[in-house]
């Protein structure tokens, strides 16, 4: 079993193992503080090596300098120690060298586990990466499945200062396994500010989804506080480690519901040394044009419909026209003529390779100078390279592919779609009724595409429309968060940045409170091109307390039958209480003043609609708050969130005000009824629903 956590004070507990690598008694936690000190001066003493590299005659050009200065400016900021943030928190004591058989005699070895790799001047570890093969048994070695080590330590800290320790002996049957104290303290502690990473506190279904390979894409089914945005996360730290210059090259991607929540999370990866991955929502993808205008519900789902997409593709493709006219090319004193069948020849044969719009256009030029040097050919001349081009340059050559191949700007197709009923009837023919190509077209035409007030629907289909005209640069790793809330065209958008590379999809289907949210993630990755991703479900709470997410839970039958209730393992129940107030905010604020009595960030979750008075209301108590993504500090630690912004955001303490308001603001029930599940878990440590009005009745006992 895990011996008690020792503290600062004791030392070690009573009947523990206090020995020295040499066997002689000594007071163990001095000694982890000592190598603590003596790792944190590595890591610094790596920093200024670092700084003091001068790379004024390693290179050959400018361009080579500023490359390299860059990533010299990178190694240095990934090098930086955090103060408040643990150098190390984990030990592993193998029985043998990793990699050698017990036969072989080889002593075993001891790792500290960290956020990073730290070496001393010799090259020798100090702190192993908890990336690495090493550290994995940290994460999954058990009594049952030891994997060779003898000794698995945990330690305490607060702020930077190493205070316990707590230790597992894996390898000695006398011991039953138990649950670590240190773990459980970590999982459950209060938290103020940005996420946190969970590196130290990694569960073995956890990490199993983390280290899983770059090449293969994975959907993480997950309720809430289960861990599956830290999963995410994590997983691209790792394949950074495992695959960085193919990474390097190719680029990575998180892709966040909102700014708020790109904000909150934004912290994790450079706390684990990691400062290149971009992080975007799908707006910032398909961001073409400016949006300014707002789809009705039905007219949004529809845009937002995979169908979509052949309609777009065949409005695109019926620009070409086979030609009727032969092409004349005069070159000097010759004249070269390809006839109109063999140009339609030409054409179609561009058509049945089924590449992209842009790049058979491009082609066309080329084709039709080809057919040209041939003629030359059999005339005796010997045309080369140059010879093609000029031809493909030609004016009567460039009149042609003009006339039978035009050039297409995306905004205008979708425009003209949008706003020309007989060009949409054309090509949504067998795809979308009359009533739905109603639905879709504009009450009042655009008269161009920048007086035009697009939609975010409407973005996603201009970048569909660009796609099948110039191919989408595709990334190494893309990590899509909160998924259960795109559309098709948005999963279609996504998968366009992942084509050649691999994808983590995150969310909870539960939690989809969108009019097209996703209905079964088999159906997400088929619209994100990744029919052959593994869905992984996670069921084990982490965060929200026992009692909230049993209260949560009811709505789950309402909401997202058949799917697995998430079991807190948290053994702190945590803080939770139904209030029936009086009209007016004042017993809201009240119950405000009450939680910021406590240790932790608050949240005053509210309907989008009852914001406004409830900050007018706080202001007038005296209480400060800030909104969503904005950081909190120990003076102001209360945020106040509209509903529709909640989503992935977590707080230590949460007053939920009027869920039948929550309910009732969203365009149905049953998505006003996961907008309320999203709400009520978003608590860490404890929860207050205060309501004037009647609860929803699918909260009842």
């Amino acid at each position: 079993m895990s011996t008690p956590a020792h503290d600062t004070t004791t030392g070690a507990t009573p009947g523990t193992d206090a020995r020295t690598d040499s066997g002689t008694t000594a007071d163990p936690l001095t000694r982890e503080r000592t190598h603590l000190t003596a790792s944190r001066s590595a890591l610094r003493a790596m920093r200024e090596d670092a700084e003091a590299l001068n790379i004024r005659d390693v290179t050959a050009n400018w361009v080579n300098a500023e490359v390299l200065a860059r990533q010299i400016d990178d190694r240095i900021k990934a090098l930086a120690d955090l103060s408040d943030t643990p150098l190390f928190f984990g030990r592993l004591d193998y029985l043998h060298a990793p990699g050698l058989a017990a036969a072989e005699g080889a002593d075993g070895e001891r790792f500290y586990i960290g956020r990073r790799h730290v070496h001393d001047a010799d090259g020798d570890p100090m702190v192993i990466d908890w990336r690495a093969p090493v550290s994995q048994p940290f994460y999954r070695a058990s009594k049952k499945d030891p994997q060779d080590i003898a000794l698995r330590r945990r330690f305490g800290y607060t702020g930077g200062e190493l205070t316990a320790y707590e230790d597992e002996h894996l390898s000695d049957p006398a011991e039953a396994a138990a649950t670590s104290k240190l773990l459980q303290q970590e999982i459950e502690r209060p938290r103020v500010g940005p996420m946190r990473d969970i590196v130290a506190t990694i569960q073995p279904e956890q990490d199993e989804i983390v280290r899983s390979g770059l090449g293969g894409t994975v959907c993480v089914q997950g309720g809430p506080g289960t861990g599956k945005t830290a999963v995410g996360l994590h997983r691209v730290a790792y394949l950074l480690y495992a695959h960085r210059e193919r990474l390097a090259r190719t680029g990575t991607l998180v892709i966040g519901p909102n700014r708020s929540f790109l904000h909150y999370i934004e912290q994790v990866l450079p706390a684990l040394g990691e400062l290149s991955v971009r992080q975007a929502t799908v707006d910032d993808l398909v961001a073409h044009v400016e949006v300014r205008g707002t789809d009705e519900a039905p007219a949004a789902v529809l845009k937002g419909d995979a169908r979509m997409a052949e309609v777009l593709r065949r409005a695109l493709y019926s620009h070409v026209t086979m030609p009727t006219e032969p092409v004349m090319v005069v070159r000097g004193s010759r004249r070269w003529r390809v006839p109109a069948y063999e140009l339609e020849e030409v054409v179609r044969e561009l058509l049945d390779r089924d590449i992209r719009y842009g790049a058979a256009r491009d082609a066309l030029p080329q084709r039709i100078a080809h057919a040209v040097l041939v003629q030359m050919e059999r005339a005796g001349e010997a045309p080369d390279d140059r010879v093609q081009d000029a031809v493909a340059r030609n004016s009567a050559v460039k009149a042609a592919v003009k006339a039978v191949w035009p050039a297409v700007d995306p905004a205008k197709l979708v425009l003209r779609l949008l706003s020309d009923p007989e060009f949409l009837a054309e090509h949504a023919e067998g795809l979308l009724d009359v009533e739905e190509q109603k639905t879709i077209l504009r009450a009042k035409p655009a008269r161009s595409v920048k007086s035009a007030k697009w939609s975010a629907a409407d973005a996603v289909l201009i970048d569909e429309a660009g796609d099948l005209i110039q191919r989408t640069h595709s990334l190494g790793h893309v990590v899509l968060d909160e998924a259960q809330d795109l559309s098709p065209m948005q999963y279609r958008a996504v998968g366009r940045r992942c084509t050649t590379g691999s994808a983590t999809v995150l969310g909870d289907l539960a939690q989809g409170t969108t009019p097209w949210a996703t209905r079964s993630w088999r159906e997400a990755l088929a619209h994100l091109g990744k029919t052959e991703g593994v869905v992984e479900e996670l069921t084990a709470g982490f965060r929200v307390p026992t009692d909230v997410i049993t209260y949560a839970s009811r709505l789950l039958p309402h909401i997202a039958p058949g799917l697995t209730p998430v079991a807190s393992v948290r053994e702190n129940p945590g803080f939770f209480e139904v209030r029936a107030t009086g009209e007016g905010p004042a017993e809201v604020v009240a119950a405000c003043a009450e939680l910021l009595g406590r240790e932790g960030s608050v949240g005053l979750i509210a309907a989008d609609a009852r914001v406004p008075a409830l900050a007018d209301a706080l202001t007038a108590a005296g209480i400060g708050h800030l909104t969503p993504g904005e950081e909190t500090t120990l003076d102001t630690r209360l945020t106040l969130v509209p509903a529709s912004l909640a989503k992935g955001l977590e707080y230590d303490y949460v007053v939920l005000d009027e869920p039948a308001a929550v309910v009732s603001g969203e365009p149905d029930e049953r998505t006003g009824l996961r907008r309320l599940y999203v709400a009520l878990t978003r608590a860490v440590s404890g929860l207050i629903v205060t309501h004037a009005a009647e609860l929803p009745e699918q909260l009842g006992e």
